[in-house]
């Protein structure tokens, strides 16, 4: 889940099939339940593997979508300079060491950490560019680049344009933050 009309969806979708829903966030459902039974998973997977949605039980998987959350949100909810330092955000939100979280990371989605971060930051600018309020200096400081320079370069590495090209064609090519992934270029 990346978006709060997901956490919408996955919320009336287990309310539908009967679980007394405590809570939904990015990535983490809370039921008033002990144990799920079979039929009862069955139920889950029926209802939001239709609508793009996977169950996921084993620890790694949840970590690896826990990682991609909180990038998520630091860089789509905060709106404030955000120079973060990734590997202490994250070992301490995980408590794992980032090494550990980094090679698990890449060892499943096929991309580093840190270029997750490059693409999730450059949807954002995207987005920020689409809606004209903010100067490519404010975007590059919103999102904790150096300079401008920096995201220009780094933006026309990931697209191919410069912010400026694709601010002229009113065309963002934005994506889902679900579908930014290892495959992307």
């Amino acid at each position: 889940m990346v978006c709060n009309r997901c956490i919408m969806v996955v919320d009336q979708e287990l309310r539908k099939i009967g679980l007394k829903v405590l809570g939904v966030t990015l990535g983490e459902v809370n039921l008033d339940e002990d144990e799920l039974t079979a039929d009862q998973l069955k139920k889950i997977d029926q209802a939001l593997t239709p609508l793009g949605f996977e169950r996921l039980d084993d620890r790694r998987s949840k970590l690896i979508e826990g990682i991609k959350s909180n990038v998520i949100q630091h860089i789509h909810g905060q709106k404030s300079d955000q120079r973060f330092n990734w590997s202490k955000i994250l070992s301490d939100a995980f408590h794992y060491d980032y090494n550990y979280l980094s090679n698990l990371f890449s060892s499943t989605e096929g991309i580093t950490i840190e270029q997750f971060i490059i693409r999730q930051k450059i949807e954002r600018v995207k987005e920020l560019l689409f809606y004209d309020e903010l100067t490519l200096s404010q975007i590059a400081s919103e999102l904790g680049y150096s300079s401008v320079a920096h995201l220009s370069a780094q933006f026309k590495k990931v697209t191919g344009l410069t912010p400026t090209d694709l601010k002229k064609t009113r065309q963002p090519g934005r994506k889902p933050l679900d579908a930014v992934s290892g495959n992307d270029q």
